[in-house]
């Protein structure tokens, strides 16, 4: 899904509930449930020909007519489930702090975590204190040892949501603990390139107009923010920090080649450390991140690790104790006063994505709650909003994917047996988790003050870091949920071949249990297809079916599946979103995979599910034409500028207009609405992509 979850690393996460694949498809009625047609036909444009745009077909109307709210970046069908989601949560933890639970118990902390973050006058009384022991303990630091052991100390395996900048975490390291590539029954550490405040190290190397005027406000950010602070020589202190993080950003890795597996696979012994990424006190380092009897880390990215570690040795102490006082009050500027609140946000919400007025503050407090105790709210959550019919009805639908895409494999003329016969398994071993996990999360030790909003934040990303640690020693959770059943997204867990929908994405107009099937499948199901694919994208199908970093192809299926991905590319890397910028088809190529195969296998299971019956016609409307245009409105939305522009950047996916016309390399889309050579988004069969 568009919301979340770019890069390869956190497709690495868990293994969720266990569908038992069915090598037949479930009943589903030939005719629609109800009177409801699941598609809104006045969101639609009819002066535009569905073959010369069709997103703009279907909704242009709609496009003409919608205002992207003031606290929001773009507005669209995901912020419409989204806010109906927050809607319901808010409604969860008001009821929890009136019922006045006992000390300790879920609710209670449920409700303390939120009225901490509401009690705005506390917050603005206590001012830096919350603050105050982290940034004496930077100021202490008197010698790269003590940078290392502060360095270790806030090693972090979460990254804060709640924070805008949301993209790194303030160490110059982050931590991802899960299987290892090689061997998905063994759970290791990776250690990830961090450290940067701007979303992408091109923001920081680029010198188009648009990014060197972002650097240079960011520079003027971080002088603001530490002037308020009351630091001395704010922008002497800032030019050092920016400049620290220019050098940062020159050692990462850019984004695609960050996220090759192949390339992170790099085990590397503890007592490597020193000599393979010499310049950081290593042993100080992870004694302090409690990870001084780990034996082994994988490096995902080892030139850049090499280089962060060099820049320990090779700048300044007083350059990094600088850099750390930025990234201790910038992580947590959302919990401090009034001021530094509306500075963050003015920079990471009104420049960097063009939003004008910040979510009001009992949003944000749900999104805090959500966060850092999602399985106590999420639990509540599918008790009262995701009834045992919805989850049996997508599941029925989830059986008819892995059905139709099971036999699209089968029909593959280009691939020999022997890799048929191990994308099958992958197929028949899929572990799918609808709605929510089996186990839920408990928070034991976890402290939550009433009186405490920044504690509370900083409490909890320690917790969340200790429970990440504590899977270094015990056997693969299967079930384990990353996602909160009261998250708006899907994922796809290559190392666990694995599946998750949560609850809160199964929701109209993506799922409605009253619509026509064509609706349900084309939206949801096309979703639930994608997730599928990524299994079989330029990443996921490099694991075989135990979630294993395995090259399964023959030679000659391998050329193949890569010279149908370069035309992929090739199409995407054609649009131009934006004036002079275009999208990056290498970038966003495994979202582009998963979007055209999980189309066709959502098209297959459609009518795999009509049973031989035809399509009923509505409103004028055959089943494909309906089926077609589901898809294309569940990628309805409207982007404010410079949010786009960070997308076109930073994000793996491509924008939701582009993604809306992945229907030009779907065969039947061009019977369903009679596209002809010419039009704009004709494609001959030879020139459509066809991988899966």
């Amino acid at each position: 899904m568009q919301l979340l979850l770019a890069r390869i690393v956190l497709f690495l996460l868990l293994a969720p509930l266990n569908i038992a694949f069915a090598a037949e498809p479930s009943p589903a009625p030939a005719s629609p449930k109800s009177s409801s047609i699941g598609v809104t036909l006045n969101y639609r444009d009819l002066k535009v020909k569905p073959g010369d745009d069709f997103d703009g077909y279907a909704n242009g109307g709609w496009r003409k007519r919608a205002e992207i709210p003031p606290q929001y970046s773009s507005t669209g069908v995901g912020l419409e489930v989204f806010l109906r989601a927050e809607k319901r949560n808010a409604d969860l933890i008001r009821a929890a702090a009136a019922a006045h639970a006992a000390p300790d118990t879920p609710e209670r902390m449920i409700a303390e975590h939120y009225a901490a973050y509401m009690d705005t006058a506390t917050i603005e009384k206590r001012a830096l204190d919350p603050l105050r022991k982290q940034l004496d303990e930077v100021n202490a630091i008197t010698s790269k040892t003590d940078l290392a052991r502060v360095m270790g100390e806030r090693l972090r395996a979460d990254v804060d949501p709640l924070n805008a900048t949301n993209f790194e975490t303030e160490n110059l390291f982050g931590l991802f603990v899960t299987q290892a590539l090689a061997d998905p029954a063994k759970v290791m550490p990776y250690l990830l390139q961090g450290g940067l405040g701007l979303p992408d190290r091109e923001y920081y190397i680029s010198k188009k107009p648009d990014m060197t005027k972002i650097h240079a406000a960011y520079q003027v950010y971080v002088r603001d923010l530490l002037k308020l602070a009351g630091l001395s020589e704010p922008a002497a202190r800032a030019e050092r920090i920016v400049t620290l993080e220019d050098k940062i950003a020159a050692a990462h890795l850019d984004r695609t080649t960050s996220e090759d597996p192949h390339k992170a696979n790099n085990p590397w012994n503890t007592d490597q450390l020193p000599t393979n990424a010499p310049g950081l006190d290593w042993k100080t380092f992870l004694s302090a991140a409690h990870l001084k009897e780990q034996p082994t880390f994988i490096i995902w990215m080892p030139d850049a690790t090499k280089g962060l570690s060099a820049l320990v040795a090779s700048e300044s102490l007083d350059t990094w104790k600088d850099w750390l006082t930025f990234h201790t009050l910038n992580q947590f500027a959302y919990c401090l006063p009034k001021s530094y609140d509306d500075l963050h946000f003015a920079f990471y919400g009104k420049t960097l994505q063009g939003t004008p007025k910040q979510r009001d503050r009992w949003k944000r407090a749900i999104s805090g709650v959500n966060a850092y105790l999602g399985d106590a709210v999420g639990k509540i959550y599918v008790g009262k909003y995701f009834p045992p019919s919805s989850k049996a009805e997508v599941e029925a639908m989830v059986k008819n994917l892995l059905t139709a895409f099971d036999k699209r494999i089968d029909a593959l003329a280009w691939m020999a047996p022997a890799t048929k016969a191990e994308a099958k398994k992958k197929i028949q071993t899929l572990k799918v988790g609808v709605g929510y996990p089996e186990t839920w999360r408990e928070y034991d030790g976890l402290v939550i003050n009433r009186d405490d909003a920044l504690g509370n934040a900083w409490r909890a990303s320690e917790w969340e870091y200790q429970h990440q640690l504590a899977k270094l020693d015990q056997p693969i959770d299967r079930g384990e949920w990353w996602m909160t059943p009261q998250t708006v997204n899907a994922v796809n867990l290559p190392l666990q071949n694995a599946l998750n929908f949560p609850a809160a994405i199964l929701e109209a107009p993506f799922f409605d249990p009253k619509a026509d099937a064509a609706s349900n499948y084309g939206s949801i199901g096309a979703t639930i297809g994608h997730e599928i694919s990524h299994s079989f994208d330029n990443s996921g199908a490099d694991f075989n079916s135990l979630g294993k970093m395995e090259n399964w192809w023959t030679p000659e299926d391998l050329a193949h599946f890569k010279e149908a991905s370069k035309k992929l590319v090739d199409q995407y890397t054609s649009y131009e979103p934006l004036p002079g910028v275009h999208i990056n088809g290498e970038q966003t190529l495994a979202e582009n995979i998963a979007d055209v195969a999980g189309l066709a296998a959502a098209y297959d299971a459609y009518h795999l599910s009509l049973q031989g019956q035809p399509a009923p016609v509505i409103n004028g409307l055959t089943g494909d034409q309906r089926f077609f245009l589901a898809f294309a409105q569940g990628w309805r939305d409207k982007v404010r500028e410079p949010a786009l522009r960070q997308q076109l950047v930073a994000d793996g996916h491509a924008p939701a207009r582009e993604r809306a016309q992945t229907v030009r390399n779907i065969d039947p889309w061009y019977d369903a609405y009679e596209v002809k050579p010419g039009e704009k988004l004709y494609l001959t069969p030879e020139e459509r992509v066809r991988l899966w």
